[in-house]
């Protein structure tokens, strides 16, 4: 029933805004610590039942995976958690403590939804070892040790933050249920000690690091011929390409390059006026593209003008996330479409 319910609270969580992912493309590593909360575990030995009672101690998280570019992730994830019992039962005094440890794969979705922070739901299946160290033990009993096993679920709810001075690097804080689905019997002086199905909360901040970002291929001016027609041709038009890094409206060094070039080749040829369009990827809302692609061919237009060309020559405008120059879908990152193109005419 437990994983009925959390499958589906995963489900609601992500069918609303599934069609806006943020997308991790390649492979990336994670790594997260923080705290985990056992709920109490069902126990029994010769003499009686009762339950374990823990207090959090600490937890640590890796995980290697790979995004396929559409907000839909899948990744190895190795865990470490450590409980510290405390009582047994009807109040005994319990020393020693539980390690929780084992692999999980996982399957994660990222989503876009307007904002800088971009949340995650996921779920995942594997096996989790629980250690009992030899200290373990109520008052007046035989200590219980052992290592023993059980297959797991996992469902997963987070938020990453991505670095703007650190491409590919975001912080994470993400939160898991993790149920244990066997018993397990460890050892009490040569007696039967039996745990049965357990399940915990963990809450982890870290960072995700996605290891291949490439930068946008250099630009290249690219003319482009007039249509022919049955009059003298006018000069032919002349177009340049400006890029730029993710979520950014300023200029790099190759950009301010590209720009000089076209003021200067529109004093030197019949220039009347100079369109200056902004366009963005896919990556954000329709909204906040519109504003940043604005922001792109004002930055642009600005430099032109630095550069020696009348404002009244030039026409800045921006339209969004239209006219790409390599389609996609929604959600992408794609380098080539965050691009300010300069005409000549």
């Amino acid at each position: 029933m437990k994983l009925r319910l959390a499958l589906a609270a995963a489900t609601c969580l992500a069918l609303p805004i599934m069609a806006h992912a943020q997308p991790v493309t390649g492979p990336y590593v994670s790594l997260g610590a923080g705290t985990s909360i056992l709920n109490p575990v069902p126990a029994s030995n010769a003499t009686g039942s009762g339950k374990i009672l823990s207090r959090p101690s600490y937890a640590g998280d890796l995980a290697v995976g790979y995004g396929f570019g559409n907000g839909f992730r899948v990744e190895l994830n190795g865990n470490y958690y450590r409980n510290t019992a405390h009582k047994f039962g009807g109040g005994q005094r319990v020393t020693g403590g539980l390690d929780t440890y084992g692999p999980m794969v996982n399957a994660l979705y990222d989503m876009n939804v307007g904002l800088p922070i971009f949340p995650y739901v996921g779920a995942g299946v594997g096996y989790q070892w629980q250690n009992l160290d030899s200290s373990l033990k109520t008052a007046g009993s035989a200590p219980v040790s052992g290592n023993k096993g059980s297959f797991a679920y996992n469902i997963i709810a987070g938020a990453a933050y991505p670095l703007p001075m650190v491409p590919g690097l975001s912080l994470t804080a993400e939160y898991k249920f993790t149920q244990l689905v066997e018993s397990r019997n460890y050892n009490q002086a040569g007696t039967r000690f039996k745990l049965g199905q357990e399940s915990s909360h963990t809450f982890l901040l870290g960072m995700r690091y996605q290891l291949f970002n490439p930068a946008p291929a250099a630009p290249a001016v690219a003319p482009v011929a007039a249509p022919v027609a049955a009059a003298p041709a006018p000069a032919p038009a002349r177009t340049y390409l400006v890029f730029f890094d993710w979520d950014k409206a300023s200029l790099t060094p190759r950009a301010t390059q590209i720009i000089a070039q076209a003021a200067s080749d529109s004093k030197t040829q019949s220039t009347t006026t100079i369109d200056v369009n902004g366009y963005t990827d896919t990556s954000g809302t329709p909204v906040y593209n519109q504003g940043l692609s604005v922001r792109r061919a004002k930055a642009v237009a600005a430099q032109l003008v630095a550069d020696g060309v009348p404002a009244s020559e030039i026409t800045a405008k921006g339209f969004g996330d239209t006219n790409l120059l390599v389609p996609t879908g929604p959600g992408v990152r794609e380098p080539q479409n965050r691009r300010v193109e300069i005409v000549l005419k």
